[in-house]
């Protein structure tokens, strides 16, 4: 066994014993697991969604307009006539009403209403909201229409969208909406998560060895290429079999958890397209930001410095998240197409996107081109800088001496 092979197996066979790294990998499903069957109990514990019957509800109003024709039950809600602001008042202070509405002696021109309540709201409650609407509205309108249309007038239409294939013509077989971007949102956070505890391991244990020296003893029986080729691939390898885990319980989570929440989520999916790209990407970006991490280990003197140059680089990646609702909202914009092809945005980038479009082949297949360059490019750019940082003790190299040491590498 050649020694990259030893490291590869060593860090490897480190990585997926540690404690952090094992309750981290199995957590993420757990967690998961818990909330579905948490909701699953809560069904059935309030009866499995069948609302009992409403306690009636009576709310005052005032009405010098002269616009109410009668009509005061809406459901469990019942309007009292007051005659007087002054009796609703002290009705409502002797807790005999729910709340009093007064409607303007020019309704019909300015259609304000106030609305007076014992306690302090955020916002008008949706029921209550309702509730006064139909409430003018049957008044306003019963006398002159059927019911049936004066329900309709209250719910003029029950709106849905339907994804057509380009192609076909036909209603797409995949309909997007909320349960197509709940999965790529929640992976997109695990693909940052895999990589940057990987990568993040590969950078202390890079910045422990050299801050305690150990470097001179590795050093001194393995070659760097064969040293940072054998902790790459070990860590990385361990950062993939923790992915693989999340995607494949993500199958089985997201059919239990179409099954209860459905009235929320829909119809969740974990395609094979979805698994092979978010796993591609994760490759990628490891390798990418591992790299990145090495030469960062390489350089710094300590594991403080260590770890304050990384958050740099942490931070780019996650850029595409604090633009999570532009990248919802417009995922062909041109920006986003930039964030894809951008080798340090783009797995987080593409993740997010394929919940909200169709990306086109030709943009996946260049960033991940783009990606696979620019990882070939910055490995052999970091072995220059392995070679001449790695056993430099004492203090952290200033920009200019680390791009003229790489002059002369």
């Amino acid at each position: 066994m050649n020694k990259t092979a030893i490291i590869f197996k060593h860090e490897f066979m480190t990585l997926i014993r540690r404690t952090g790294f094992i309750i981290m990998t199995l957590a993420i499903p757990l967690l998961a697991l818990v909330f579905i069957a948490g909701g699953e109990i809560l069904s059935a514990i309030t009866g499995g969604g069948e609302p009992g019957p409403a306690e009636t509800v009576e709310i005052g109003y005032v009405d010098p307009s002269s616009v109410i024709a009668g009509h005061e039950e809406q459901g469990f809600i019942k309007f009292i006539r007051f005659e007087s602001i002054e009796a609703a008042n002290s009705t409502l202070v002797a807790g005999d009403i729910a709340e009093y509405i007064v409607i303007d002696p020019n309704y019909l021109d300015s259609g304000a209403v106030a609305r007076f309540t014992p306690s302090r709201e955020l916002e008008v409650p949706g029921d209550r909201f309702v509730a006064i609407r139909d409430f003018l509205l049957d008044n306003l309108l019963g006398p002159a229409v059927s019911p049936d249309l004066l329900d309709r007038a209250k719910v003029p239409l029950n709106l849905s969208s339907i994804l057509v294939d380009p192609e076909t013509g036909l209603p797409s077989e995949d309909q997007g909406g909320f349960a197509a971007l709940v999965l790529p949102y929640l992976f997109s956070i695990l693909l940052v998560m895999a990589i940057f505890t990987s990568s993040g391991y590969l950078l202390q244990g890079l910045a422990e060895e050299k801050e305690n020296r150990v470097m001179e003893v590795l050093l001194s029986s393995v070659s760097a290429r064969e040293l940072i080729t054998g902790k790459v691939l070990g860590l990385g390898a361990a950062g993939l079999a923790q992915m693989a885990v999340w995607l494949l319980s993500a199958r089985f989570l997201a059919d239990m958890a179409s099954q209860n929440f459905a009235d929320i989520l829909g119809a969740l999916e974990v395609s094979v397209y979805f698994v092979t790209v978010a796993l591609a990407y994760f490759i990628l970006g490891y390798l990418l930001y591992a790299i990145i991490m090495a030469a960062v280990g390489s350089i710094t003197s300590t594991v403080r410095e260590s770890q304050q140059l990384a958050t740099i680089f942490s931070l780019l990646a996650v850029s595409p998240l604090w633009g999570l609702v532009f990248l919802v909202e417009n995922p062909d914009h041109p920006a986003a197409v930039f964030l894809t092809l951008f080798p340090f945005t783009a797995p987080i980038a593409t993740i997010i996107r394929i919940g909200a479009t169709e990306i086109p082949f030709w943009q996946i297949g260049a960033s991940m081109a783009l990606m696979a360059a620019t990882t070939v490019g910055l490995l052999l750019l970091s072995a220059k800088v392995f070679r001449a940082f790695l056993l430099m003790y004492g203090k952290t190299p200033k920009l200019g001496e680390i791009v003229r040491m790489l002059r002369q590498a």
